[in-house]
């Protein structure tokens, strides 16, 4: 006999194996770069995520060209995003047209459906059918051969009714959609937008409007995040300097393209967001180039850069041509003795951010209420938790841990509990250098 076991209290003869891995760490580090934008669009499912990864073809999702002036923020994100999560805040009204006893109507509200047009044709081989084409900005996107109405689809544009009971069609060299609007975006749609992602799995939100109603709205949404739900994630706005706290970056300032095209404040909020978020824990964004830009809207003098900078500001210098992060900060600025001003460092709060991300993830889903609660138990916690900070090492986010003496897993009041406390000195990036050249 054979087989496996759990104690030994076999009653046959027989070899009973278990076969099982060598025990190694089950964490590694989380992968960054996705960035989630609330946006007023003229094309696309409405109150929805949209997913977009960096490669993309965009006009599939957003009916336009990633060069089209309407999509300009998604631009601007997927320069350094990954991944781009948007969400279409507006419905808009949707175009239609009726031709003949054919309605149209585009798929989605918004301006975008004022570019359709319908054309229709006898069909030369077959005189009893007609070709029905879907055109926009007169370049054709779907043709169907049917012999009436009921024989259309609808497809990625367009969707077909008959106007009566007669399902005849009638040619027509072109018939435009009109009435499309995008419509405004309420409160209530931000609102909806927060309680989508919160489900998410994002690194930053980029908040493009200077409302000032929405800042502090949103700014409570992240501090919830981050504080009651163990979500490590960051803020992006503009001219928001109430704003104190290590989980909101403030924009004060764009730039300029080489195009010519002037980024303002609040459509950097796009970059800066992506930028954040596709930055590793061991990467600072301090004089980071902004891709493709030459210049800055809005110039600070030396004097007005050092207040900006005592103010929690994230902004941009002009130098050698080109547009630059002046430093990676937050708007934290309220330093306490057990919160220092290395908080307001964004480096440093990705690695924090990361090792607590990090930690939940591993245990969630591979220790709790799988590991028994005893010293065995215990032992593993600690050596996954140890590998976990020496891949942090390895990497440069922190430093001089010591295994032996930073982590501490020891028996919580309950039976099914667990204490445990970590020390780890965060690395930062080298952003001073005081010198002195002495002559001779």
């Amino acid at each position: 006999m054979a087989g496996t076991w759990v104690t030994q209290n076999k009653d046959l003869p027989g070899v009973y194996t278990n076969v099982v891995s060598e025990p190694k760490p089950l964490g590694t580090l989380s992968d960054r770069g996705t960035v989630t934008l609330p946006l007023t669009l003229s094309w696309g499912p409405a109150k929805q995520i949209i997913t977009i990864d960096a490669g993309d073809d965009i006009a599939k999702a957003l009916g336009y060209d990633i060069t089209d002036t309407s999509l300009l923020l998604v631009k601007e994100a997927l320069k350094r995003a990954k991944t781009l999560l948007v969400y279409r805040l507006n419905e808009g009204t949707k175009a239609t047209v009726t031709s003949g006893n054919l309605v149209t109507t585009a798929k989605y509200g918004g301006v975008r459906g004022n570019d359709i047009s319908i054309v229709i044709q006898a069909d030369i081989d077959t005189p009893s059918s007609f070709n029905v084409r879907t055109l926009v900005e007169g370049r054709e996107m779907n043709t169907q051969k049917v012999a009436n109405i009921d024989g259309l689809v609808s497809n990625e544009w367009v969707t077909f009714k008959a106007s009566a009971t007669d399902k005849t069609l009638a040619a027509t060299a072109g018939a435009p959609l009109i009435g499309g609007a995008d419509g405004t975006a309420t409160n209530a749609d931000h609102s909806d937008y927060m309680a989508a992602i919160e489900t998410q799995v994002f690194n930053t939100v980029g908040l493009p409007y200077d409302d000032a109603t929405l800042k502090p709205l949103y700014a409570t949404y992240i501090k919830r995040l981050r504080e009651d739900e163990g979500k490590y994630v960051q803020l992006v706005v503009p001219n928001y300097d109430a704003a104190d706290y290590e989980g909101v970056i403030n924009v004060p300032n764009g730039v300029i393209l080489s195009d010519g095209t002037v980024i303002d404040k609040t459509k950097a909020v796009a970059w800066v967001a992506a930028a954040t978020a596709a930055a590793n824990v061991n990467q600072s964004l301090t004089y980071a180039d902004y891709d493709d830009a030459v210049d800055v809207d809005v110039r600070f003098t030396n004097r007005e850069a050092i207040a900006a900078v005592q103010k929690g500001q994230f902004f941009f210098i002009f130098k050698d041509g080109k547009a630059k992060v002046q430093q990676d900060i937050n708007t934290f600025r309220s330093f306490t003795p057990t919160k220092n001003k290395d908080f307001r460092k964004n480096r440093v709060l990705r690695t924090l951010d990361g090792i607590g991300t990090d930690l939940q993830r591993v245990f969630e889903n591979s220790y709790i209420g799988k590991v028994d609660n005893n010293a065995d138990g215990l032992n593993i916690l600690k050596k996954e938790a140890i590998s976990l900070f020496e891949l942090n090492q390895n990497i440069s986010a922190i430093q001089d841990f010591n295994p032996q003496t930073d982590v501490t897993i020891v028996p919580g009041t309950d039976k099914d509990a667990v204490y445990a406390e970590y020390y780890v000195k965060p690395v930062d990036s080298i952003e001073k250098i005081y010198q002195l050249v002495r002559a001779r």
